[in-house]
């Protein structure tokens, strides 16, 4: 089932995941008449989006609507109170997606019944049509409906499939929360160039342009990291004498790879 002016495209929740996919959504063409948002609040932001585009907005669901689509982008613990709520507008072959962290199928089926429902996380890239999502279907997804969900997330970004549902929460730690760490990573970069005494609009500027750059090489090239950072590493340079410290046994990897397992670990917990 797609969507459409009588069976629209219904986003629950436009904060900041939600109003990152539509906006990756208008930038790509995607029809505002067939989309309505219920959010109780948006901020000054997506406001202005809906009203520059014309996208029905609501406050709750209205009783008469019946959706194609419906994409719950709210909270985890905000389930329990909106869920309810978004019933009257589930049919049988109602399209259901999450990108909720920590709240699994089970928690839509308890409200919804057996109806079709992918969960899914994506990340916040996609308001520049450069995300991912990976996506989990439960048994009633058919093949139309997957070929659905990869055309509108495609829209945003790239689509992986999962073969469980357990990977969500692993896929969370990487690329869920992964932006996060990048952007980290642009801030700590400009401040040890602070600390190495650049200026520090020249350490910033300097910072964000190589981890863009860099990502845009990667993107471009289809390397492996690990071969273009060899290729940028010549013995006993300065690169060299960077990743010696970056690489050591207490460096970026063992750290890298306690945050992933924090990541995780919180996202288990949400759906305890």
């Amino acid at each position: 089932m797609s969507f459409s002016i009588e069976r629209p495209f219904l986003l629950v929740g436009a904060g900041k995941m939600g109003g990152a996919m539509l906006s990756g959504w208008m930038a790509e063409g995607v029809d505002p008449s067939a989309i309505t948002v219920c959010d109780p609040r948006p901020s000054e932001e997506m406001v202005t989006l809906l009203n520059r585009h014309g996208i029905r907005h609501v406050t709750s669901v209205p009783a008469e609507l019946n959706a194609g689509i419906v994409l719950i982008a709210v909270k985890p613990q905000l389930m329990d109170q909106v869920l309810p709520g978004v019933k009257s507008a589930v049919a049988s072959d109602t399209l259901v997606l999450s990108v909720a962290a920590g709240t699994p199928v089970s928690k839509f089926q308890s409200v919804f019944g057996d109806v079709p429902i992918c969960r899914c996380m994506p990340n916040t890239p996609a308001m520049v049509k450069r995300g991912i999502t990976a996506v989990y279907p439960t048994e009633p997804v058919t093949g139309e409906q997957r070929d659905a969900v990869t055309k509108l997330l495609s829209a945003v970004g790239e689509v992986v499939w999962l073969d469980s549902e357990d990977q969500i929460d692993l896929v969370t730690g990487v690329s869920g929360s992964g932006p996060a760490y990048v952007f980290y990573m642009a801030e700590v970069l400009s401040e040890a160039g602070k600390a190495a005494g650049l200026p520090e609009d020249l350490a910033e500027k300097l910072a964000v342009a190589t981890i863009c750059g860099a990502g845009e090489l990667m993107h471009q090239t289809g390397e492996h990291p690990s071969k273009l950072r060899q290729n940028v590493t010549s013995p006993n340079g300065t690169t060299a004498a960077a990743l010696e410290v970056l690489m050591h046994d207490e460096g970026l990897q063992p750290v890298m790879t306690e945050a992933v397992a924090s990541a995780v670990k919180r996202a288990r917990e949400l759906a305890e």
